[in-house]
């Protein structure tokens, strides 16, 4: 298998759809990596599903460097992408841009930036200073508290022309793909036909060029509540609570470690 750039990633447009996850260690970014997985973004989605924060919001910059060099050492073939977290790069473009350099530093393969039209300049001056970016238009998960919760964008017709108007954009401006977040299945078919580069779908239906899913979500590993998009392909966490579950009894019980003759 060869690495996947930004350029065989554009390329699969129209060819192949990719299926596209999550992960925030060496350890399941090296299984995702031999397992095929063209993508692997270093979500600020760790701050839920492995910080233990309640939304993405808290998540530093430094835990995203951390992950992304964790993640960038194991991944030999997979497009490892950084998401840049939320005040990484609202805090003005000359921080922002150190900031996406520093994610390169550490291993990246591009960052991945939240807005449409307005985070445009910045788009345009990453870019053009050569590193690449991922956008994400629709519902964005750093504006949580802008939206009043967790809900589906572009459901009427003036809101729909704005997250397209917004793909336009950010398309124009240089980004490779865009991420197109939980708005209505005819609306992504509608944006990934009028670009020319992937769209990655998280609750947008199956018309997408690819398709993101949180790794705890995929594997199972996640037991509270999850989007009713959200398929399980494993159940993980209930095999890790019957292995630990097991690990206690044999101590307790006296058979494991077993003795070791001649030791």
């Amino acid at each position: 298998m060869k690495k996947w750039t930004v350029s065989t990633f554009k390329a699969a447009k129209g060819v192949r759809k990719l299926g596209c996850c999550t992960a925030y260690d060496a350890c399941f970014a090296r299984l995702a990596d031999e397992a095929g997985v063209p993508c692997i973004l270093v979500g600020d989605s760790m701050g839920m599903v492995s910080l233990g924060y309640s939304t993405t919001l808290p998540v530093s910059m430094q835990e995203t460097l951390s992950a992304t060099a964790a993640v960038a050492r194991a991944a030999k073939d997979a497009l490892v992408i950084a998401d840049m977290p939320f005040g990484s790069y609202q805090c003005g473009d000359d921080a922002a841009m150190a900031n996406a350099v520093a994610c390169l530093k550490v291993g990246a393969d591009g960052v991945k930036l939240e807005g449409g039209a307005r985070v445009c300049g910045l788009i345009r001056r990453m870019t053009d200073a050569g590193i690449p970016v991922l956008a994400h238009v629709g519902m964005t998960p750093q504006s949580v508290n802008a939206y009043g919760g967790f809900k589906t964008q572009g459901k009427t017709r003036e809101a729909a022309l704005q997250v397209l108007e917004d793909a336009k954009a950010v398309e124009a401006a240089g980004a490779f793909a865009v991420t197109l977040e939980c708005v209505p299945d005819e609306l992504a078919a509608e944006i990934t036909a009028a670009l020319k580069i992937p769209t990655i779908g998280i609750g947008a239906g199956p018309v997408c060029d690819a398709q993101w899913l949180v790794m705890h979500d995929l594997l199972g590993l996640n037991e509270g509540h999850v989007p009713s998009f959200v398929k399980r392909f494993a159940n993980l966490a209930a095999d890790a609570k019957k292995a630990f579950a097991q690990y206690v009894d044999e101590v307790a019980g006296g058979t494991f470690p077993p003795p070791r003759r001649g030791a």
